[in-house]
């Protein structure tokens, strides 16, 4: 099962110490419990906008894991009974990293939420942050995670963490955001972004060493070497060729996805390629494969016992990209009109659209393409005159969802190499 940042931080907020702090500040039970439920993701929402902002990730790292001791019931506690000033000291100032100058504001807004005195939001929210943010301070430890993978993990956790913020909470307002979504594509992009520096620097290097002459061709030898090498390493690394979303069974399979507590359920794809003819509500006929993406997206639509879910998500079965690259192939842009048109003739639906990558090469570089990807099918998508309103995003999730080993054989290393789609309102 995969980690969730956001229900482990929650787990810790157990019923003793809702009714310690009940005790302690005077508040009702209902009263802290509505302040926590807005309180964690709150803070871990500030840790996202850091993250996004461009703030330094090894710092970030090195902050969180500082406060991995206070991830427990028993240092809550303790600071909610008298007995953990410094933890108090420690979340005030945590709380001044993250949102600066707007403390007050947030401590207003949770106090008006939750209908508790301005005091014990203050305190609350002081107690818990430690706490919370140790959580991902614990992990990062467990899981040696560098700089770079830290971003990366974020990414993944993402979402769960933003949907959860409680809408009477503004927070998005006090951090200069127009919304809660603007903060995830702002980390999302930074994520995409990582590992282009290193490439840069090489890039640099050699061109240094050229132009120092002399004694140093053998440097610059060595250096476009390298650099040949790196690239080899990653269009293999990340699953280089085509990456085909053929179905080897008709069975659901199940697999923990970033953005969900549940089950993510990938819906099975087409068998035996047998060629048939999709009629969509608007009177247009589609050319598809029975059992492929067309055909159960439709059929799911027309359902209306089968509700919209973040859970259940279609693979692309007909969709390839030039090897180690984010560009389409032009034989695949066939499926993405023909996304576009279940799109036109079911207005009231909209999607978001996941990318996967097997477990093979490096899980940074694994993140970045699948986020490229996906991105490129959202864009050929808007390029089809899809309704951008429809389009709720595109998100690469890497290889950390992939059931294959990395050095399992091919066959079963590409059901891994997919687009999905995930269906959020019809």
């Amino acid at each position: 099962m995969s980690f969730d940042l956001l229900e482990s931080a929650k787990s810790i907020f157990n019923s003793n110490v809702v009714s310690q702090a009940s005790s302690q500040l005077g508040e009702s039970e209902g009263g802290i419990q509505k302040a926590l439920s807005g309180i964690v993701p709150m803070v871990l929402a500030g840790l996202l906008n850091k993250a996004g902002s461009g703030a330094d990730a090894g710092g970030l790292l090195n902050m969180i894991k500082g406060v991995a001791g206070d991830a427990n019931p028993s240092a809550v506690s303790g600071a909610l009974l008298g007995g953990g000033t410094g933890l108090l000291t420690k979340g005030a100032d945590l709380l001044r990293n993250l949102f600066g100058d707007k403390i007050g504001s947030i401590t207003g807004m949770l106090s008006s939420f939750a209908g508790i005195k301005e005091s014990s939001a203050s305190t609350l929210l002081q107690t818990a942050a430690p706490a919370t943010l140790g959580v991902a301070g614990q992990y990062a430890a467990q899981n040696n995670l560098t700089p770079n993978s830290f971003l990366s993990f974020l990414n993944t956790q993402k979402d769960s963490i933003l949907n959860a913020v409680p809408s009477g909470l503004n927070i998005a307002s006090l951090l200069g955001l127009s919304s809660l979504g603007d903060l995830g594509k702002k980390l999302g992009g930074i994520a995409a972004g990582i590992g282009g520096a290193g490439i840069g620097a090489a890039t640099h290097a050699m061109s240094s060493a050229k132009q120092g002459g002399g004694s140093r061709w053998l440097l610059s030898l060595v250096l476009i070497l390298v650099a040949i090498a790196l690239l080899w390493y990653l269009m293999k690394g990340c699953g280089g060729g085509k990456h085909e979303n053929t179905v080897v069974t008709d069975s659901i399979t199940t697999s923990q996805l970033a953005d969900s507590s549940a089950s993510h359920v990938t819906e099975g794809g087409p068998v035996n390629r047998e060629s048939i003819k999709v009629s969509l509500p608007d009177g247009s006929v589609l050319q598809a494969y029975k059992g492929g993406i067309e055909d159960q997206l439709v059929t799911f639509l027309k359902d209306n016992t089968r509700p919209a879910s973040k859970d259940v998500w279609f693979d692309f079965d007909d969709l390839n990209f030039k090897t180690g690259s984010a560009q389409i192939t032009e034989e695949s842009m066939k499926q993405v009109g023909n996304i576009a048109a279940i799109l036109k003739a079911f207005p009231k639906t909209k999607i978001k659209i996941g990318g996967y990558t097997d477990r093979t090469g490096d899980s940074t570089q694994n993140l970045k393409l699948s986020q490229e990807r996906a991105m490129a099918v959202e864009t050929a998508l808007k390029n089809a005159k899809t309704d951008p309103a429809q389009l709720l995003g595109a998100e690469g999730y890497g290889s950390q969802f992939a059931k294959a080993a990395a050095d399992a054989p091919d066959e079963e290393r590409k059901k891994d190499r997919h687009i999905s789609v995930s269906v959020r309102e019809k």
